[in-house]
């Protein structure tokens, strides 16, 4: 792996953990009654690469399943940045 390759690795580790972190966060913050986090950023966060940790993390804690910006939106984003990724590979 180079230089490059491994940056884009740990930045995708980081986003994933950050984005699972937040959902938890929000999760917690709704059951309490708390401030939460904008839907906007949260979505943002699955644009910046955190797509499939967030995902995961959804169903996880059951947070946002309920909202179609979530259970359709989040999933086309991790389709889409999959679909570049491929197209990046192969060209």
């Amino acid at each position: 792996m180079d230089r490059i390759q491994i940056g884009l690795l740990i930045y995708w580790v980081l986003i994933s953990l950050i984005s699972v972190a937040v959902c938890a966060w929000d999760k917690r913050q709704a059951k309490k009654g708390g401030r939460r986090v904008p839907e906007n950023t949260l979505l943002l966060l699955c644009v910046l690469g955190g797509s499939a940790a967030f995902w995961a993390a959804m169903y996880r804690f059951h947070h946002k399943t309920r909202k179609p910006k979530f259970y359709l939106g989040v999933p086309a984003i991790l389709l889409a940045q999959v679909a570049i990724a491929i197209w990046l590979l192969v060209r």
